[in-house]
């Protein structure tokens, strides 16, 4: 188990990402439709005793890594004392939040004394009026407030920026500068065709247009790939001036599905094996009955099902919201 869970196409996979919540603050236009989306009853959910079995379940299964996301994980009641509690009893874990900072602030010292492995914050326009067209209910103060109090805390921040074509990719000096100046690192990610209903050709950015518009581009120089057996998608560059790093996931134009290492669970307690994928393998039934070998077994199963590639993945309806990203 020394490498994670056995997948197909000679994968293994050691990071988890676990929704803890599909509600969310925000209305994100990339994330749901206008019309929001059907959210579940807290009794359809994973409690917090749940996601403590999984958690320990899937760290006897191999996997070094988890990351909560929702929705919104701070808008669930008792989340951080749910985090203390699972690195109190499984401290070797890393663990890892994605959240859209708007609720951070009030926990930023007790986030930080827990010494998480990083806390990522979508942040995809430092305009607010361009901030509230995209969150639709987001306050842009609101979440450069939570940012300065998670290092202020000393909490490991990065910032999660979707480019968008016509929108935001004009920001990106200025996003570059803010990243730099409030000491996080900031990564660039590609508008993902998850949703077709939100999915426009037109919006979309690669990784290599990003390249080309970086100020002072012949500065910038790519880092060798890290070999850490947790490394995510991210391709990293260095200013050889400043020393700023700078991440970028091309999910789209270079995708990384021969070396995806991850599997997703929604708060409804879904395994699902590709980000695109809308098949999914329950474990509610196992975790409600504490039954450890038919959690194994499915999530085992699930593993299995993951696909060669995304782009071989017939979609159906599915959001952004729920899946956790």
């Amino acid at each position: 188990m020394e490498r994670g869970i056995e997948s197909s196409f000679g994968r293994y996979l050691n990071y988890v990402r676990i929704s803890v919540t599909d509600r969310c603050n925000f209305r994100c236009r990339y994330c749901m439709p206008s019309r929001g989306v059907p959210t579940l009853s807290h009794e359809e959910i994973m409690s917090y005793e749940d996601i403590l079995f999984l958690a320990k379940t899937l760290s006897s299964m191999g996997v070094k890594r988890l990351r909560f996301t929702g929705g919104e994980p701070f808008v669930r009641k008792d989340f951080v004392p749910f985090l203390e509690r699972l690195k109190s009893e499984l401290p070797d874990l890393a663990v890892a939040v994605t959240t859209n900072g708007s609720l951070v602030k009030p926990w930023a010292n007790r986030l930080g004394n827990l010494g998480l492995d990083g806390i990522s914050v979508s942040l995809d326009s430092l305009k607010p009026d361009r901030f509230r067209n995209i969150t639709r209910l987001g306050d842009l103060g609101s979440v450069i407030e939570g940012i300065e109090a998670l290092v202020d805390s000393s909490n490991a921040v990065k910032l999660n920026t979707v480019m968008v074509k016509g929108f935001n990719d004009d920001e990106l000096p200025d996003l570059i500068d803010f990243a730099r100046e409030k000491g996080v690192l900031l990564r660039l990610i590609e508008f993902m065709p998850l949703d077709s209903e939100v999915w426009l050709e037109n919006a979309f950015v690669s990784v290599d247009d990003m390249i080309d518009g970086l100020p002072d581009g012949e500065l910038w120089i790519p880092e060798r790939p890290s070999d850490s057996v947790t490394s995510g998608p991210s391709v990293y560059y260095r200013n050889r001036t400043t020393g700023q790093r700078l991440g970028l996931i091309a999910a789209v134009s270079h995708h990384f599905c021969d070396r995806c290492n991850r599997l997703r669970i929604t708060s409804d307690g879904e395994v699902r094996p590709c980000l695109f994928d809308v098949r999914g393998r329950s474990v509610m039934s196992a975790l409600r009955d504490r039954c450890s070998e038919a959690l194994v077994e499915t999530i085992a199963v699930a593993a299995l099902d993951k696909p060669e590639c995304w782009t071989k993945v017939a979609r159906g309806e599915s959001h952004m919201s729920r899946i956790g990203g």
